[in-house]
């Protein structure tokens, strides 16, 4: 079962305009920046009382959140939720009938264990799964 809402993910054109934004105007706190050269993205997460912001540009015009830009637009890209048994959670959804992007889990940021629900089973949002640490 799902545990907590990790951090929801917000494609961004730009990271370092969106940064200002969020850091400099709205005050969150910057916690994390990193790239992800599996999924072709720069991050910069921030906290924001109990909730984390992931910000999302891409690194390559073939990455994942290039894509979204082009279809939607910047916005919210996808919300996380920590799991304890990644795996298990993953057999446990596709026996549901959910359609899963990754089967077996990957590394993700922060070089957690992660894997994608595809949006058309959970109502037009994809969903990611992160393996907690506790």
């Amino acid at each position: 079962m799902l545990d907590k809402l990790n951090h929801i993910g917000i494609a961004v054109p730009d990271l370092d305009a969106a940064a200002i934004i969020y850091r400099d105007v709205l005050g969150l706190e910057v916690i994390g920046e990193e790239i992800v050269e599996d999924q072709k993205v720069r991050t910069l997460m921030l906290k924001v009382g109990q909730v984390t912001i992931e910000l999302l540009e891409p690194t390559a015009p073939d990455s994942p959140i290039s894509s979204f830009l082009e279809k939607r637009g910047g916005g919210i890209h996808h919300l996380a939720y920590d799991v304890m048994d990644l795996e298990a959670e993953l057999a446990r959804m596709k026996k549901a009938g959910l359609r899963l992007i990754d089967e077996t889990p990957r590394i993700g940021a922060g070089g957690h264990r992660i894997a994608f629900i595809h949006p058309k089973s959970t109502g037009g949002v994809l969903t990611e799964l992160i393996e907690s640490e506790s």
